[in-house]
């Protein structure tokens, strides 16, 4: 049995400095994504992309496991959000707010795979976000991170304070906001919750 340890090997993107801005470069990773739009506390297609991302990351992980000899662990939850507008995104306008959901898998995760893997869940329980899933790859390249520590409704100051630092270091952000989920807010008080914040950027004076 071949065990893929993607925690250990990718530590610097998903263990990162909470005392401290860092400066990275993301190389390219797949993962399973799926899109959306409106309230992450209250939106029904939140939790139906939910439910479909994981249960087909899952599915992935047995049917490695067990018919191609690979183990790894399921990755934490990501999240790419940002608005058409993004003055509605820093106001918190969150049915305004789209997102793009996604667990990142190994390079042996192939196309046919993936395919095998959904059809394998809609024959089984048929969820209705299944259609809106993908596997694609995603490079962010230079980025900036930190852990944040608390509350997700408080990470705003730390938002504040990482874009200030990417502006002090002849940057400017760059695409999507990026969340790694570290914790479960269903089993860890909100001031022990752990998610790894991120920023691409590119060089200030570039288009």
């Amino acid at each position: 049995m071949e065990k893929l340890d993607l925690r250990k090997e990718l530590k610097h993107l998903y263990n990162p400095s909470a005392k401290a801005f860092q400066l990275i470069d993301v190389p390219s990773l797949q993962f399973v994504m799926i899109d959306g739009q409106g309230d992450p506390n209250t939106a029904e297609s939140f939790r139906l992309a939910m439910q479909a991302l994981y249960t087909v990351s899952y599915t992935l992980k047995f049917d490695l496991k067990k018919n191609h000899g690979v183990d790894y662990p399921v990755m934490p939850l990501e999240g790419l959000w940002w608005a058409d507008d993004m003055d509605l995104f820093s106001q918190e306008k969150k049915g305004e707010w789209k997102w793009t959901l996604m667990i990142m898998h190994p390079d042996v995760v192939s196309k046919k795979l993936f395919k095998s893997a959904v059809e394998q869940v809609a024959a089984k329980k048929g969820l209705p976000a299944l259609g809106g899933l993908r596997l694609e790859r995603l490079r962010e390249g230079k980025s900036a991170q930190i852990l944040y520590l608390g509350p997700y409704a408080d990470e705003g100051p730390t938002i504040a304070r990482m874009h200030a630092f990417i502006r002090e270091s002849g940057y400017m952000p760059e695409g999507k906001h990026h969340e790694i989920y570290l914790g479960d807010p269903r089993r860890s008080a909100p001031e022990k919750l752990k998610t790894v914040i991120r920023q691409p950027v590119k060089h200030q004076g570039k288009g």
